[in-house]
């Protein structure tokens, strides 16, 4: 069973920067990529980026393309989102994910562990 906490939500400024952790507990780490979405009221869970099991490989949604990087830890068993240049429309709760298989992926149903999420608000 897999377990993921995220952190470092939280209230910024459009321009400001923030880092978001999330931490994994269970099996099979080393063989799963990870993945972070995010979601506003009544709409659907959006994709922001993956990494592969190795950390070598990533994938990014065009709206944080070159503001946000992913990273991961593997001695730590963490994984980062770094977000730059945060806008107003970033503002959601952002999910940690993890999936069974070890390249990245963007669609929500390949993940099947998931986060309780952080909350992220960007004011103008």
């Amino acid at each position: 069973q897999v377990q993921l906490v995220e952190s470092g939500g939280g209230l910024v400024q459009t321009g400001d920067s923030l880092r978001l952790s999330c931490t994994f507990s269970g099996h099979a780490w080393s063989s799963r990529a990870m993945g972070w979405f995010r979601q506003t009221s009544g709409k659907d869970r959006e994709f922001v980026a993956s990494i592969d099991w190795s950390g070598g490989a990533t994938l990014y949604a065009d709206s944080v393309k070159g503001r946000f990087t992913i990273a991961r830890d593997n001695v730590k068993m963490t994984v980062n989102l770094q977000m730059n240049n945060l806008k107003t429309e970033d503002t959601a709760i952002y999910y940690c994910a993890s999936r069974g298989g070890p390249h990245p992926a963007s669609g929500s149903r390949d993940y099947d562990g998931w986060g309780r999420g952080t909350q992220v608000t960007v004011s103008p």
